[in-house]
């Protein structure tokens, strides 16, 4: 996206701006726009979670120290970019990695270290709680945490005032407000679409479940409050500029969007938000969410169920491996050039291994890979073994090889998709693709179209991320008109003119796939053994 200088400065000047932070795994990154959603200025803080006493956290004074070196960094690049002092914007909005459990008491007074997303302790309280609503809850979720901590028997719940995720509770400091976007509400607990709120049966059941304990609280007491975006969440405290500008150049009173989950971001960032319509991120692993026109007639333990920053429902299927072994060969081949004195670039070779993958058979001649580095859930394996095998009857050619190599990084989300296209007969009209596997244009997209038999975008701005996409909802929420949906405001205002590239599915691709497809599902005890014996 090119930058007028001048108008950028005139936006900025004008307060016509709105600036997005998200709190991501490994950088805390913050996007400044202008009134027509376009970059214009940025800033970010490197962090790392730490394990303690066997849980994944990160410190009160970690996301404190993050969120002021980050708000910092986008000050110093607006002062070099366009020589003026940032002392306010026109909207803010936070994301964050979704799920996990923050317990608050009353004197606001975290309980217990932040368990982030990435902790798998509470599986008992995740079987026992899909047993009892009939959906699927995932280890990672707020209520999963909740229960677990009570099925422990741990002291602090009967003191619990507030729980909460991480962009829920950084919003509560700046704001004094206990809001959170529908989008990571669904990521604490189950969601109803149709009132666009916590599923009132459920809560019903889990507050039955957890009365013989006999807590002063009860569950709607201590979630915050559910909002979809574009509504009003509260507005930038004196406490709150102060925490994020210490210097205290920053002014109070600033709009604040609800803030948002990392997948809700995601989605308003690849214009991804109008039922029929979904996005796949390939990298090191792969998931696929696609926006659906009615619920799905029963729960799945393959397929988590979340929602759009507006409400509307969304199945998403998730799996744990992706690229980490076609990056591993295509390694190989490096070292193979450099032993014979070749000079090659990784995007060059990139580049060439996955255009020679378009020459490969349709269905690659027979191989078959398992890209499997670690464990599976998508088909039932906690350990993985990346592998390699064919018949003597196989065509073994390189093209043959990188296209296997390609077919297999989407394979276990295609079990998932599987669920969702052939059980739950849903439709999508279109789905847009980011992440590494989408760099040599046209290879991946063409090989996911096929793969899903859906046709398949890739935008240039789908790279600036979730920051990104909290900034858009942040400008949501002060430029919209009325009536006019997040679906709407993407297409006309943010998204107008930037189709990106589309590929279509072909006959041929859709059928090698699918008989791809049925070798890997026929050919997974041989993963199986090799877990066992290697």
């Amino acid at each position: 996206m090119s930058v007028d200088i001048n108008a950028a400065k005139q936006a900025i000047l004008d307060n016509r701006t709105a600036l997005g932070i998200e709190f991501g795994s490994t950088r805390i990154k913050g996007v400044l726009v202008d009134d027509k959603c376009t970059p214009i200025a940025s800033g970010g803080h490197d962090w790392e979670n730490h394990l303690e006493n066997g849980i994944w956290t990160y410190s009160l004074d970690d996301i404190r120290t993050g969120i002021q070196d980050c708000y910092q960094d986008l000050v110093k690049d607006v002062k070099e970019k366009y020589d003026v002092e940032l002392t306010s914007v026109g909207a803010l909005g936070i994301s964050a990695m979704m799920h996990g459990y923050m317990p608050f008491n009353k004197a606001g007074e975290l309980m217990v270290p932040f368990r982030t997303w990435r902790n798998n302790i509470t599986g008992e309280a995740s079987r026992q709680l899909s047993e009892l609503f009939n959906y699927n809850i995932p280890q990672r979720w707020s209520i999963a945490h909740l229960y677990q901590a009570i099925l422990n028997k741990e002291e602090h719940v009967k003191d619990i005032d507030y729980i909460t995720t991480l962009e829920a509770y950084i919003h509560w400091k700046l704001t004094g407000r206990r809001i959170l976007g529908i989008g990571d509400c669904a990521g604490m607990f189950p969601i109803d679409s149709t009132i666009k709120n916590y599923d009132q049966e459920m809560v019903d059941k889990f507050d039955a479940l957890v009365a013989p304990y006999g807590f002063p609280w009860k569950l709607r007491d201590i979630l915050p409050e559910c909002k979809v975006a574009g509504e009003e969440a509260g507005t930038l405290t004196e406490e709150g500029a102060l925490l994020l500008d210490p210097s205290g150049k920053l002014k109070a009173g600033i709009p604040m969007a609800p803030p948002e989950g990392d997948a809700g971001t995601g989605m308003v960032a690849t214009n991804s938000v109008a039922v029929r319509t979904g996005n796949v991120s390939a990298g090191t692993s792969a998931f696929a969410m696609i926006v659906l026109e009615k619920a799905l007639s029963k729960p799945y333990s393959e397929i988590d169920m979340v929602t759009t920053p507006s409400g509307e429902a969304v199945a998403m299927a998730h799996s744990n491996n992706c690229t980490s072994d076609l990056n591993a060969w295509v390694n190989i081949f490096k070292e193979f050039t450099e032993a014979m004195g070749i000079e090659a670039d990784m995007n060059t070779l990139y580049g060439t291994l996955y255009r020679k993958a378009m020459e490969g058979d349709p269905d690659c001649g027979g191989l078959l890979a398992y890209c499997y580095f670690s464990g599976e859930h998508m088909t039932g394996f906690t350990e993985g073994r990346p592998m390699v095998v064919r018949s003597p009857e196989s065509k073994f050619t390189l093209a043959n090889f990188m296209r296997t190599n390609l077919y297999t990084s989407l394979g276990a989300m295609r079990v998932g998709l599987n669920i969702l296209f052939e059980k739950e007969n849903v439709k999508v009209d279109r789905l847009l693709g980011h992440g590494g596997l989408f760099k040599t244009k046209g290879v991946g997209q063409q090989i996911l179209a096929d793969a899903v038999n859906a046709p398949v975008s890739v935008m240039e701005t789908a790279g600036e991320g979730g920051a990104w996409g909290m900034a858009i909802l942040a400008s949501y929420l002060i430029r919209k008109e009325d009536g006019e949906s997040l679906a709407d405001y993407l297409d006309n205002k943010v998204f107008a003119g930037n189709e990106g590239s589309t590929l279509a599915p072909t006959a041929e691709g859709v059928e090698g796939y699918n008989a791809f497809m049925e070798r890997y599902i026929k050919g997974l005890p041989i993963e199986r053994a090799a877990v066992e014996n290697l």
